[in-house]
């Protein structure tokens, strides 16, 4: 009997001794950079047995500041100091328990110098891609053992294969559209369910290898660099899926609001900041609420969840030297942080900029939640850049017969409750809503019109993919998200190429690329001064200065030719009363009664000579 109660202490002691073991499986972020602002970093390491333990690093210059015990003890979080002028090299942390220990190479890396951090303006035509459904340049990724799609049999909502290598294969084409920045959506790990769409990160450090790695996304924007394209991040603070490995063990019960069992339905009221006579508790719902049951909304108001989206955000910056964000669902976000997120990635990289996705088309709301505004006191998101929903929902209500000319003149002319209109990215149709051509039923005029707006008037254009050729597609994500013709193996055609268009394709691709480069050729378009007209007969008329040259733009709404007069606002010719045709280069010149013919559902681009 003693022997046995023996043997059996000996094995509680020795299991007792094993399951205290440190063990060390992860730190994030896995590196840094000298001659950072940010210095003071907090690193998140993942392991086992981690409450109580001690950290030291080879050199003492980098200071361990305080070490923060997880409530779980497979966490912990440690405060270090970087000396900015600290030599790049691969540093060691030790970190102990009782008699255990375990090293870690910690890199602390050289800011690399060259084109890095751009930014994005009014100069450029940004070209919105969904990886997975443009083309596919490695079909050895589309299946990787441990990564599975339970929407894999579905149609449409499957994975195409789409991935970084064919983006890097098509930069050339891009170029050669006239494109000068490319966003991307979401490129990190998605393990999970819908997996394509990339919005539901199980890994916000790593790349999804069904799209690639790490080093090649960082060569796909260093390859986008030579051929001068800037890339804009679409970056995701509010949420993750709800199969991320900390659901199976969350850090600390505050990380994430609320349970999966028990949380807040998502809130859409985006005017809630500025609404004089909100509630505490409806703002609360919308910062608190999951935008869709299983994405996970962060607990943004914990001071650990703060320093990993702040320090994540950087880290890819400065590791890839990509030149802007693509905030998702800023409204969503705890606005004190999301502010303060801005702010310290602005701070330390000056020359950045970052557009907030706000879904909303009364300018009147959306004004707000660009930085600076006099809207409300004591509310500043310090965003650059907002999309324009505003003009995207009156271009598309011309479209449908909803609308007509005098709903997109009255958006333009609420400017003024922006602090600055030029910063809003301009768009007809993106990944989340039905494409342009087919809200038109097809009416390629109609949506000729809508595009010469868009790439005359103030803001910087913004074209989804495929659109530039036309594509109509369909309603519901999977469908509107089709995939680029020619980007796949078995492609029957390689849209792609003008021989492998259509005879429809051509012509819409020719007269989205001879209006990209006219605004790109002319900084009138672009940075330029504008006035613009009330409409007279559903037909809209402005100006563009600048660079010593003036354009005038008339787009006329009608189903036939429209006599427009000018002679209001002669003044605005002066001598120059010879027009000439950017469009079809067709010499025209005004009479003394100042009227002009315009062809039925049309828009020209006047120089004036």
């Amino acid at each position: 009997m003693k022997r046995v109660t023996l043997i059996l202490f000996c094995v509680l002691f020795t299991h007792q001794i094993y399951s205290q073991k440190l063990v060390i499986n992860k730190v994030e972020p896995p590196s840094w950079w000298t001659g950072m602002k940010w210095n003071n970093v907090q690193l998140m390491i993942y392991g086992e047995n981690l409450k109580g333990i001690k950290a030291n690093f080879s050199d003492s210059r980098i200071k361990i500041k305080k070490i923060h015990d997880a409530e779980s003890a497979s966490y912990s979080f440690i405060d270090i100091q970087i000396p900015r002028n600290l030599p790049a090299g691969n540093y060691t942390l030790t970190i102990s328990k009782d008699k255990s220990t375990s090293k870690i190479s910690f890199p602390i890396l050289k800011r690399e110098k060259g084109i890095r951090h751009q930014g994005f303006s009014n100069n450029d035509v940004i070209y919105l891609l969904m990886p997975d459904r443009f083309v596919n340049g490695d079909v050895s990724n589309d299946s990787i053992p441990g990564y599975y799609d339970s929407m894999q049999k579905i149609p449409n909502e499957w994975r195409f294969g789409g991935d970084i290598q064919g983006m890097i294969n098509k930069l050339d084409y891009l170029k050669d559209l006239g494109i000068t920045a490319i966003w991307a959506t979401p490129l990190v790990e998605n393990n999970t369910f819908r997996s394509y769409h990339g919005y539901s990160a199980t890994d916000f450090y790593n790349i999804d290898p069904r799209f690639g790695s790490n080093e090649l996304y960082k060569k796909y924007v260093e390859e986008a660099h030579k051929k001068g394209i800037k890339i804009i991040m679409d970056h995701v603070a509010n949420h993750f899926s709800d199969n991320h490995p900390w659901m199976k063990n969350l850090p600390m019960k505050n990380w994430i609001n609320g349970t999966i069992e028990n949380h807040l339905p998502a809130n859409h009221h985006k005017m809630i900041f500025t609404d004089l006579y909100a509630d505490s508790s409806t703002i609360k719902h919308v910062e608190q609420g999951w935008f869709v049951k299983d994405m996970v909304d962060f607990n943004q108001e914990n001071p650990f969840v703060q320093n990993y989206i702040i320090q994540n955000t950087i880290w890819w910056i400065e590791y890839t030297g990509l030149d802007g964000i693509r905030e998702d669902t800023q409204p969503y976000n705890n606005q004190k942080f999301i502010s303060r997120w801005a702010k310290t990635i602005l701070d330390e990289f000056p020359t950045l900029n970052i557009v907030g996705e706000v879904w909303t088309g009364e300018s009147d709301f959306l004004a707000a939640y660009q930085k600076n505004t006099f809207l409300k006191k004591n509310f500043n998101t310090n965003l650059p850049s907002l999309t324009d929903f505003g003009l995207r929902d009156a271009l598309i209500d011309f479209v449908t017969g909803k609308g007509n000319m005098y709903n997109i003149f009255n958006v333009i002319s609420k400017d003024f409750l922006f602090t600055d209109p030029n910063q809003l990215v301009t768009f007809v149709d993106n990944h989340d809503i039905e494409r342009i051509l087919f809200l038109a039923k097809g009416n390629v005029d109609k949506a000729k019109v809508a595009y010469t707006i868009l790439m005359t008037t103030r803001g910087i254009p913004c074209i989804f993919y495929g659109s530039e050729i036309g594509m109509v597609a369909g309603r519901g994500h999977g469908i509107l998200r089709a995939p680029f013709p020619g980007g796949f193996p078995n492609d029957g055609r390689n849209a792609f190429s003008a021989e492998g268009r259509t005879e429809y394709e051509n012509d819409f691709y020719n007269s989205i690329k001879k209006l990209i480069n006219i605004r790109l050729n002319n900084k009138a378009l672009t940075t330029g001064k504008m006035i613009h007209y009330p409409p007279v007969s559903n037909v809209y008329y402005f100006f563009r200065e600048g660079d010593n040259k003036k354009f005038l733009v008339i787009a006329n709404g009608n189903e036939k030719e429209s006599n427009v007069d000018l002679s209001l606002i002669k003044h605005q010719f002066k001598s120059k009363t010879n027009l000439k045709s950017i469009l079809s280069g067709e010499q025209i010149t005004l009479g003394t009664d100042f009227k002009i013919n315009i062809k039925p559902m049309s828009a020209e681009i006047y120089l004036l000579e």
